[in-house]
């Protein structure tokens, strides 16, 4: 993170001094691996996450991109050459095998249960469940949202903003998502925080709100037009839900950016979103919603609610 005069604030950990207590995910897909640890110099007791992801391929052909594999930098080992095919272990200079590290410290256990390995559960959210259930857990426990207000406010990352409009009701902050390195435009990943502090999630979604919803979406796709050469129609622009954090935000990335959350139960495309509120005001206050819950203590209020679920016909049932 950094101040509001564009300088990087230091953190209050060595990352050398990091100590593993336990794997918490090795997703080979992602090529991402989530850790579990403490800084023994700063404390004993503070749990600290640490995500660390390989870096994307660049675009270009230069030695500080893909050019960089195929020179006297790069050592080669062969596993076996068999007629046209080959198979090699390569080892590149650090300039282009860098890591992307997140950290979280100190992390609560909530931070610690989101980043874990767990059994997942599809639920139908019904209005009923979302007001008796949901929205009060929320409520309880939800994560601080201060570092929200921070960006919000320019008291911090204020050097990272790519576009803001500052009206109350309709305004937003762009700006890059934690799982983008910043850097490459493959893996280009913005969001859109909201100025209005009143909007929690897709539930508080009416038709009060398609404004707002069009200025983001517009104003959002010319900026990273401007800034990044990305035609508009090739990224697409979504909500969560449910969201990792409850203050209204929308996400952008290329349509070629294969990211995680992008799955049927858990993305709503912006523009369907305006379209239903368009059509009903009160859509999402309303609608029953899916999503996808690993086993948890919100989990577990859903099932003692006997949360029913109709099991789908298939084609080729009889009757």
């Amino acid at each position: 993170m950094s101040d509001d005069k564009g300088v990087t604030e230091q953190p209050s950990y060595d990352l050398s001094n990091f100590k593993i207590s336990e794997i918490l995910l090795n997703n080979t897909r992602s090529k991402t691996i989530t850790l579990l640890g403490i800084f023994p110099d700063l404390s004993d007791e503070d749990k600290a996450i640490v995500v660390l992801e390989k870096s994307a391929f660049g675009s270009d052909s230069t030695e500080d991109s893909v050019g960089g594999y195929f020179s006297q930098k790069t050592s080669y080992k062969a596993e076996f050459i068999n007629n046209i095919y080959g198979n090699f272990e390569g080892l590149p200079p650090k300039e282009i095998n860098k890591v992307k590290i997140t950290v979280i410290y100190p992390a609560t256990e909530k931070h610690i249960d989101k980043y874990s390995i767990r059994d997942k559960h599809l639920v139908l959210e019904t209005p009923i469940l979302y007001e008796n259930v949901t929205e009060p857990y929320l409520k309880s426990t939800q994560f601080s949202l201060d570092w929200v207000y921070n960006i919000l406010e320019h008291k911090k990352e204020k050097e990272r903003i790519v576009f803001e409009d500052q009206d109350p009701q309709t305004g937003f902050i762009l700006i890059p998502d934690l799982k983008w390195d910043g850097h490459s435009i493959e893996t280009l990943y913005l969001l859109a925080i909201v100025h209005d502090r009143n909007i929690k999630s897709l539930r508080d979604l009416t038709d009060k709100h398609i404004p707002l919803l069009t200025n983001i979406r517009d104003e959002g796709l010319k900026a990273i037009e401007n800034k990044y050469n990305i035609k508009q129609d090739q990224v697409r622009v979504y909500v969560h839900y449910q969201p990792s954090f409850y203050h209204f935000h929308v996400h952008f990335n290329p349509l070629n950016n294969d990211v995680p959350g992008m799955s049927c139960d858990k993305s709503h495309m912006l523009d369907t979103i305006i379209n239903n509120i368009t059509l009903m005001p009160d859509y999402y206050q309303k609608a029953t919603l899916p999503f996808v819950l690993h086993d948890s203590a919100l989990f577990e209020k859903f099932q003692e609610q006997e949360m029913r679920r109709v099991k789908p016909r298939l084609s080729c049932d009889s009757n």
